[in-house]
């Protein structure tokens, strides 16, 4: 069984989105909308260089991290990135190190965020190949524009448009990329026969993502504030492996990157919206929520 209904918003808390803390409160809230409205608020607290918590509302600080983004870059990859673009990375792998990316390859990242990993694949693909980023929040694009000019990629190219409907043609791209992105949608079996629809014949997927190992309390997959958080709206293995599959794809493999534990469960419950305890829902994930890296083929 999926862990997302047909209707991802059905019974979601009403007070986990960016706003509640505000005031506002909304029964049903949009998914896409509640994703773009925290990533923008994201990008406001980059600016004032503060890094912000992937599976909470608060920001950590210029040192802070938290489990799920902890340690993913190399440094020798840092340094060569503006500090905003690490500042605003919320993933939980590293894909372009796993990709094997070539030379003269056009990659393109779904769900770019400020432009991190598309700025480190176009390094890797060169000057002969290109990179592009996908990103639906307007906040987002702006930043990932400012990061190109700070490091001078001339290979890179920014999208606006949702990774549910890729703005790019069929087979006009070598590999895909995602960086903890995928299991934010609504409707993942439409974002994989999107990946397939632009991937050229031979072309491969290399994403990293959450991933379930076993199967959620009811109250997780509810929770927006997980959800927007990587948590919730993450897939259990057997199920990514049948949706790849449905889509079209071949030589299908689920690799654990990192298993999140009891504490690690326990700093993601200190940064939760407007105080609200989920202590005893996040214990039950203790082992069960990986990060994992996604590897597919378009036959």
């Amino acid at each position: 069984m999926s862990q997302t209904s047909s209707d991802p918003t059905k019974g979601a808390s009403d007070c986990c989105g960016p706003t509640c803390c505000g005031g506002t409160s909304r029964k049903t809230p949009d998914i896409r909308e509640v994703v773009k409205e925290r990533y923008g608020q994201a990008v406001q607290q980059v600016l004032r260089g503060a890094k912000p918590s992937c599976c909470g509302s608060s920001a950590t600080g210029m040192g802070g991290t938290d489990p799920i983004t902890r340690g993913l870059y190399a440094e020798d990859e840092a340094a060569q990135l503006p500090e905003e673009a690490l500042l605003a990375s919320f993933g939980c792998g590293n894909p372009t190190a796993l990709a094997e990316l070539q030379p003269g390859e056009r990659v393109l990242d779904l769900g770019s965020g400020g432009g991190i990993d598309v700025l480190l694949s176009a390094k890797r693909v060169g000057p002969t190949g290109k990179a592009y980023g996908l990103d639906m929040t307007d906040e987002m694009l702006d930043l990932a524009q400012r990061n190109k000019a700070k490091a001078g990629a001339t290979n890179v190219e920014f999208l606006k448009g949702t990774i549910e409907a890729i703005p790019l043609p069929p087979a006009s791209v070598d590999v895909i990329i995602s960086n903890c992105v995928i299991n934010l949608s609504g409707d993942k079996d439409q974002v994989l026969r999107e990946a397939f629809r632009v991937l050229r014949s031979g072309g491969r997927l290399a994403v990293s993502d959450v991933v379930i190992r076993r199967e959620l309390p009811e109250s997780v997959q509810k929770s927006m504030n997980l959800w927007t958080g990587c948590v919730a709206g993450a897939l259990l293995e057997g199920d990514y492996v049948a949706k790849l599959g449905k889509a079209g794809f071949t030589d299908i493999q689920v690799e654990p990157t990192r298993i999140y534990t009891k504490e690690d469960t326990a700093e993601m419950a200190s940064s939760s919206c407007c105080g609200e305890d989920v202590t005893a829902t996040l214990a039950a994930l203790d082992g069960a929520v990986m990060s994992a890296f996604i590897r597919a083929t378009k036959p």
